[in-house]
């Protein structure tokens, strides 16, 4: 019997098209029976946040974080041709009218396909993101985790 494959991606990026495309490697990866992680560290992290806005206690330069960055999937900007928003909305009504999933959706796949969701959490204490902002039944570690999965890896992609 052979190993699972194992699949790593890190989630640099906090854009939508490119949080897009690395959920649907993951759960194309799970689908073919890889072993998945996407490790979120910076602004990345933003896929993981929740929509509406959780009561925690924050510093000020936390807090003015907390309102630059999109709180949650659907806020996220594109990475080219974001047109003061425009761009986003643009391209979310082009995916429906083919059945495109969004990434709301790619983001709840891959949690029902247990792939492994981590978020950095030095990156977390760098930004002011806490805990119970981010999705539940997810994974917090910093670059041991990582590493200790990229490390048993078939396939690693930074995105």
């Amino acid at each position: 019997m052979t190993d699972k494959k194992k699949t790593t991606i890190v989630l640099f990026s906090g854009d939508y098209d490119k949080a897009m495309a690395a959920y649907i490697i993951a759960n194309g990866a799970a689908a073919y029976d890889h072993e998945v992680t996407i490790f979120h560290t910076f602004w990345g992290l933003n896929a993981l946040r929740k929509e509406n806005q959780t009561p925690v206690k924050k510093g000020l330069m936390e807090k003015m974080f907390g309102k630059m960055m999109p709180r949650g999937t659907n806020q996220m900007g594109l990475s080219k041709m974001n047109y003061l928003g425009m761009g986003p909305k643009m391209i979310k009504k082009v995916m429906k009218k083919h059945n495109a999933m969004p990434l709301p959706q790619l983001v709840e796949m891959a949690q029902e396909q247990d792939i492994n969701l981590i978020a950095c959490t030095m990156t977390m204490d760098l930004l002011g993101l806490q805990k119970e902002e981010l999705l539940d039944d997810i994974e917090y570690g910093g670059v041991a985790a990582y590493v200790g999965e990229a490390e048993e890896g078939n396939i690693s992609l930074f995105i």
